[in-house]
């Protein structure tokens, strides 16, 4: 009886850890992808472009206050074909904006970076555009 159970959670165990691989390699395929059709956008460009120049943009825009709405608050990112440049971020609340810049290099910043200027440098280094849709991200 002991036997069978054991076997019985061995054989779940197993299928669930290959359930969550099979999801895991699902997501890092589209990663993947997401990576490759970027370096295209790129290589159509990099004949064309001064890497040194500003060319990838994004604003990532979201609630960092609960009491404001309305996805005030913001993170820009411009970066050169180094992945060099600098991060914009304001907080908005009622009664008072804070405005914080944080240079990045090589993708990543030189200083710790938030969850939302993350989001921010790496939707331009993928080229996703200057308009990213936020993901719920509380403070």
């Amino acid at each position: 009886m002991l036997i069978t159970v054991l076997v019985m959670a061995g054989t779940l165990s197993g299928v669930t850890g290959l359930s969550i691989g099979l999801v895991m390699l699902r997501r890092a395929r589209g990663s993947v992808e997401e990576c490759m059709d970027a370096l295209a956008r790129r290589d159509a460009f990099d004949g064309a472009m001064d890497s040194r120049a500003i060319r990838d943009v994004a604003v990532y825009r979201y609630d960092a206050l609960d009491e404001m709405t309305g996805r005030l608050s913001f993170s820009v990112a411009l970066i050169n074909g180094f992945g060099d440049g600098i991060v914009l971020t304001s907080i908005n609340g009622r009664t008072e904006t804070r405005t914080y810049v944080r240079p990045v290099s090589g993708g990543k910043g030189l200083q710790p970076l938030s969850p939302e200027e993350e989001h921010a440098v790496r939707a331009a280094r993928l080229g996703i555009g200057p308009e990213v849709e936020p993901q719920r991200v509380r403070r």
